[in-house]
């Protein structure tokens, strides 16, 4: 890696790599490899090189003892989870070596992040991509969390444009290293009633999953984001509205470009 940024002359390290919240749980020994000394590399490599690191954090940064609606940047964290603690580790850690050295360390906490173009990656808020697929699909859904079970969501869009704004902004202008940035909150029925707008027929059940309810419930409600408002100009376009026409839209299109592919293979076999 020091190679690649060297003879690339890279000026940022953004390192993403970790694994969520319900996979970590299921392996916590490759969690603490992954999320911990994966991101010791990167700090240490940063640091060394003089390059700009970002990484984000999460709301599973938080635990029973945060306040969960809404939830402030600064307060007390305790998560239960491996992911969670791997995650307020390295929130302290980019902090000190900003102090200590310098380094111009950022950091974002991530709500449940929505997206029609990713598979779902084993964590808590997967449910809230899943439900969509389903739903397009014409098949029923069944939610592994409790129907009021409120989480913070965020679009990807909102989510991609809003990391590159807090990545352009000034260092100087950053009060802080580590900001929450948060759009909507839902629960599963309130997702689900707004996905029957569109497809009245469909139905979902529930089959609660202790591990994931559980974490769900550690979890806080609400971000307050009225730091990275005021800071850095963070803000929103996707409401729950938007968000579910969005995810539809977005997903006829690569299910139609999936079916012409499909056939345009079956024609060369």
């Amino acid at each position: 890696m020091k190679q690649l940024m060297v003879n690339h002359g890279a000026d940022w390290l953004i390192h993403l790599s970790a694994l969520l919240s319900a996979v970590g749980e299921q392996n916590v020994p490759l969690a603490i490899r992954v999320n911990i000394d994966g991101f010791h590399n990167a700090l240490n490599l940063s640091n060394e090189l003089g390059m700009r690191l970002f990484v984000p954090s999460t709301i599973g940064a938080f635990g029973e003892d945060s306040p969960k609606n809404p939830t402030p940047d600064v307060c007390v964290q305790r998560p239960r989870t491996i992911y969670g603690v791997s995650k307020v580790h390295m929130e302290l850690m980019g902090e000190y070596y900003h102090h200590k050295t310098g380094l111009d360390f950022r950091c974002l906490r991530y709500p449940g992040i929505i997206s029609a173009h990713s598979a779902p990656g084993g964590g808590t808020t997967d449910y809230a991509v899943e439900i969509f697929h389903h739903a397009l699909q014409g098949n029923n859904f069944v939610c592994g969390l409790r129907s009021d079970s409120r989480l913070p969501m965020m679009h990807i869009d909102d989510c991609i444009s809003n990391t590159v704004k807090f990545m352009e902004t000034p260092n100087e202008k950053l009060k802080q290293r580590t900001y929450n940035i948060g759009a909507m909150d839902f629960t599963p029925h309130e997702i689900y009633t707004e996905i029957r707008k569109h497809f009245p027929h469909f139905q979902m059940h529930y089959d609660v999953n202790p591990l994931l309810q559980s974490i769900a419930d550690s979890w806080p409600d609400k971000f307050d984001s009225t730091n990275a408002r005021r800071d850095w100009g963070m803000s929103h376009y996707y409401d729950t509205p938007r968000l579910v026409e969005d995810m539809f839209e977005s997903l006829r299109g690569k299910h139609l470009t999936n079916m012409e592919d499909e056939h345009e293979l079956a024609h060369r076999i």
